[in-house]
């Protein structure tokens, strides 16, 4: 058996990452240092499945390291580390032994060394190598594990503990001198020869994982993304925020293997972020499909079966499961996440995703997905939906409210961290709580799926869902709306209501999420448009979480401040379906000059530092994910709500209402499985070619 956890380690806090590179293909990926050393520190290590393969893989050239002079990424999934080793006696600060370590997220490495002087060089190389064996939840936690002893075999090192094993082997190139001892292996290479202009390499790979992998835990898919890859025209910004989107998001594709039907296409879904979310993500993975709709519905298709199969069919504590509740995320083991925080492997402890999962079958029927699938669909979003009515027929107020059990989430909205709710005095507000926008959600949810059933002649209970809809409508409006004291607007939506109906005071983000529900009218779009404009919430980079107006304001707190990037494209699509293009193009515009500071991969959230005309650029929130799946679509995101593209399957139309101020081509949008092309024109004209047959554009 694995030994436990040093005790001392409990005092550890959280790795940061905003200097860690990361190279992901889901369920792989490493985290390197930038000079690429792995020496066990903070997350360093190759890992798969949610375990830690490796966490040191140390080089030396003739007993010193090599001198780090520039790291590449060669896209998500692989990296190239370069540095030099240079010689006293050379009579120059020239280089001429360089040295290149390129590491993909798949468990490889090919190490090359060349000379590029003209004198012969002899050398002596070795690699050390360790590792813990510990799960990702304990490396998130600040947890280091003690070493696992090492084994020498040919070619290779091996380290086994209970049933968990990994392998460091060589594969190509000079056969090193195999060493083990207690805690680390090396590999040598005591005598290599190099002569002028000339190059050594050697490949390596690192497997492993655990004997009796957890039945039903997500697979490396087989099969390429279910999406097409558009062509952009138009801003710059823009075209790189997709294209380096759909790259990330290609990286993060997992499969699901309960899939029956071995003859049809995988069921694929995005993981949440790399590297403590490589799962399935109940609320994660169904935005990033919603985004992700224009380039076809294959990934929604995906993520909505995989997420169905796991719906919840019984009412149990810990796991927090009950009938037609949706799952919040899915682990390979039970795990301690620090701070009292212990989760099972399969968890659904949100309050929002399961009213998403309604709404993603609704958008995906909306943009064309075959009925057959709609329909084999559809008693999960029926269950769901009863889940999400039965919840509020217990609350007295009539709300989607979520309680916390001890040792699970605290908060279960997409603000989920231990402090993510404070009024404007700054004080923590403790749940039972009705979050806005998951109020939102349940009236979407009730509205979409309505309009889905009529479609299907099922009239009654399309006419019963409508009611039960106004009705929360009505109780929102009764019970959310703060008037203010000062601000943009003389009122604006609380960031919830507390168990006694007090609504919780202070401007959050989490109102641009209702703009497109449509759960508030015209007027209460408004109110809400101005206050996500202001300068309070926009930041000039983006949307802050939290105003900067209140006490408790911190730009670098997880949901008390930062900059998410998916919260600020949902904003803007909503204020663009609402008709505010003004305030919309203000945090677009915020959003898209980010990008270009990031080199246009988004991370999961960064500074909300307020810009200035000679500030600094955004910084991203140390302990970021990048990538991180619904970041990663967000620019889709953007795309979609800057065409202004809106489909209805009932009537076959497809509403185009751009808000983008330039010319903007798209070319490869898919609909009803037709590629579209879509041009937004100097004159702000939008024009559509390759409708499937029977559709019609509308202008907005």
């Amino acid at each position: 058996m694995q030994e436990p956890l040093d005790p001392s380690a409990r005092e550890h806090l959280q790795p940061l990452l905003h200097d860690v590179i990361l190279c992901v293909t889901a369920p792989a990926f490493t985290a390197s240092p930038r000079d690429g050393q792995l020496t066990g520190a903070r997350v360093d290590g190759f890992y798969d499945h949610d375990r830690r393969l490796l966490h040191t893989l140390r080089l030396l050239v003739d007993g010193r390291e090599p001198e780090p002079i520039g790291v590449q990424p060669l896209g998500p999934d692989r990296v190239k580390f370069t540095a030099v080793h240079r010689y006293t006696r050379d009579g120059t600060d020239d280089p001429s032994v360089i040295v290149e370590r390129t590491r993909t997220a798949g468990g490889e490495e090919l190490l090359t060394v060349r000379n590029t002087g003209t004198q012969t060089r002899r050398l002596g190389l070795s690699l050390t190598a360790a590792t813990d064996l510990v799960a990702v939840a304990d490396v998130k936690r600040g947890y280091r594990g003690p070493a696992v002893p090492c084994t020498a075999g040919p070619l290779s090192l091996s380290w086994v503990s209970g049933e968990q094993h990994a392998r460091v082997e060589v594969v190509s190139g000079p056969e090193p001198e195999v060493s083990a001892g207690r805690e680390e292996g090396t590999l040598a290479w005591r005598a290599v020869v190099l002569p002028g202009n000339s190059g050594w390499a050697v490949r390596l790979t690192v497997t492993g994982g655990t004997d009796t992998a957890p039945l039903g835990h997500p697979v490396a898919p087989r099969t390429p993304a279910p999406w097409a890859e558009p062509t952009v025209r138009g801003d710059v910004r823009l075209v790189e925020l997709v294209r380096r989107g759909l790259q990330d998001l290609d990286a993060l594709r997992l499969a699901d293997p309960l899939r029956a039907d071995t003859g049809g296409p995988e069921d694929q879904f995005v993981a949440a972020g790399c590297p403590w979310y490589l799962t399935l993500f109940g609320r994660d993975s169904i935005w990033a499909a919603r985004m992700m709709l224009p380039l076809g519905t294959g990934l929604a298709r995906g993520t909505l079966w995989a997420l169905a199969r796991r719906q919840g069919t019984e009412h149990h504590l810990f796991r927090e499961e009950a009938p037609g509740r949706i799952l919040h995320e899915l682990r390979p083991a039970d795990a301690e996440h620090g701070h009292g925080l212990r989760l099972p492997s399969r968890y659904y402890g949100s309050v929002d995703a399961t009213p998403l999962f309604v709404t993603l079958l609704v958008d995906a029927w909306n943009w064309g997905m075959p009925d057959a699938d709609v329909d084999a669909l559809l008693p999960a979003a029926e269950r769901a939906m009863d889940w999400v009515r039965q919840s509020c027929r217990r609350d007295e107020h009539g709300l989607l409210r979520y309680h916390s059990r001890s040792g699970g989430l605290r908060h279960q909205s997409w603000k989920d961290s231990a402090d993510a709710v404070r009024d404007a005095e700054g004080r923590h507000v403790s749940p039972p709580l009705a979050v806005c926008e998951v109020q939102g959600y349940a009236y979407e949810a009730a509205v979409g799926l309505a309009g889905l059933l009529e479609h299907r002649g099922r009239h009654g209970q399309a006419a019963e869902l409508r009611d039960w809809a106004g009705s929360l409508r009505k109780r929102f409006a009764e019970l959310f709306w703060i008037q203010a004291a000062s601000g943009p607007a003389s009122r604006y939506p609380a960031v919830a209501v507390g168990e006694k109906g007090q609504p919780v005071t202070g401007a959050a983000s989490n109102m641009g999420h209702l703009l497109s529900t449509g759960i508030i009218d015209a007027a209460g779009s408004k109110d809400v448009a101005a206050w996500l404009a202001a300068p309070g919430l926009s930041s000039g980079w983006g949307l802050r979480s939290r105003s900067a107006e209140v006490p408790g304001f911190n730009p670098f707190s997880y949901h008390g401040g930062a900059v998410w990037t998916h919260d600020t494209a949902i904003a803007v699509h909503g204020l663009c379906s609402t008709g505010h293009r003004r305030e919309a193009l203000v945090l677009a515009e915020g959003l898209l000059d980010a990008s270009m500071h990031f080199d246009h991969r988004m991370p999961e959230l960064y500074g909300g530092e307020t810009r200035e005309p000679a500030s600094p650029p955004p910084l991203p929130y140390p302990a970021t994910c990048r990538p991180q799946g619904w970041s990663a679509a967000s620019g889709v995101a953007l795309l979609t709500a800057l065409l202004g593209l809106r489909p209805d399957a009932a009537r076959r139309v497809l509403t185009i209402d751009p808000a983008h101020p330039a010319p903007l081509l798209v070319e490869g949008l898919v609909l009803a499985g037709h590629t579209l092309d879509v041009e937004v024109t100097a004159a702000g004209e939008g024009k559509c070619s390759g409708l499937p047959a029977g559709w019609r554009v509308e202008n907005g």
